[in-house]
């Protein structure tokens, strides 16, 4: 089974963001090829959710386009399983991004049970506060799914406890507020980092606010890989389903700044 680490085995990860169903599931399926063609080695896959509370409003956006094609979860379980499969199966680690309610809606049981036959290697669950994982870590330890865990530059005095129980890989936030592209990121992630790994040796990707590669390979320089997001999402807001080639350009520009860092 793909493991998220297997993500940053050949030095800094490039992770890339897409809502699932932005444009029709189809889309989302071919763009998530289309990445990992152009070098992504791991895929966050948002499940579209109506309030979503981590997002700005390029992502929410995306998510109230996704919900309008009437997206749900068992299409997105299929798209993973399609990907999974054939000769031309991905095999790079994907894990999706979610809230609480999602899943308690559609049975934990059920969500980490299929999240295993389909061979999702973590969740990442930003409304759910480290002291309440265990909510969900039970199901998910069960189906050998990964609770990733989100540090915040406002997580200065838990960081050791929840950097000490973490699995998968840190998610460094760079900034304060939601998600969205910044002209510049103004938080010492360096020393965030660096306490981090005082405390536990899995690796460590920051995102929150990039969208240029000069920023990726700054973020990567002090880290283990970088997520991108909103300028993902904003790319297929503008072009559709036809942004292919735009996506591959970027994605690859992306991971070539992440890999030089």
């Amino acid at each position: 089974m793909s493991k998220i680490q297997d993500a940053f085995k050949n030095g800094k990860a490039f992770i890339p963001f897409i809502t699932a169903g932005d444009h029709g599931i189809a889309t989302t399926e071919r763009y998530i090829r289309t990445m990992v063609k152009a070098g992504a080695d791991m895929i966050e896959i948002g499940i579209p959710f109506s309030d979503p509370t981590a997002e700005g409003p390029v992502i929410q956006a995306a998510s109230t386009r996704a919900l309008s094609t009437g997206v749900k979860i068992d299409d997105i379980f299929d798209m993973v399983r399609r990907l999974r499969t054939g000769n031309d199966a991905i095999t790079i680690p994907l894990v999706f991004m979610t809230y609480v309610n999602p899943i308690y809606v559609y049975g934990c049981e059920k969500f980490f049970a299929y999240c295993e036959a389909v061979n999702i290697a973590g969740v990442i669950v930003p409304d759910m506060p480290f002291e309440e994982k265990g909510e969900l870590q039970h199901f998910a330890s069960k189906h050998g799914v990964e609770v990733v865990s989100l540090i915040a530059p406002t997580s200065e005095n838990r960081i050791e406890m929840i950097a000490k129980e973490a699995e998968g890989f840190v998610y460094c936030v760079s900034s304060l507020g939601v998600t969205g592209m910044r002209n510049e990121i103004k938080t010492d992630i360096k020393s965030i980092v660096d306490t981090i790994r005082k405390y536990t040796d899995i690796p460590v990707a920051v995102g929150f606010g990039i969208s240029t590669p000069e920023q990726a390979a700054s973020m990567a320089k002090v880290s283990d890989g970088a997520i991108v997001g909103s300028a993902i999402v904003k790319i297929v807001a503008e072009h559709g389903d036809k942004a292919d080639d735009v996506l591959f350009d970027y994605v690859k520009a992306m991971k070539t700044a992440v890999a030089q860092a």
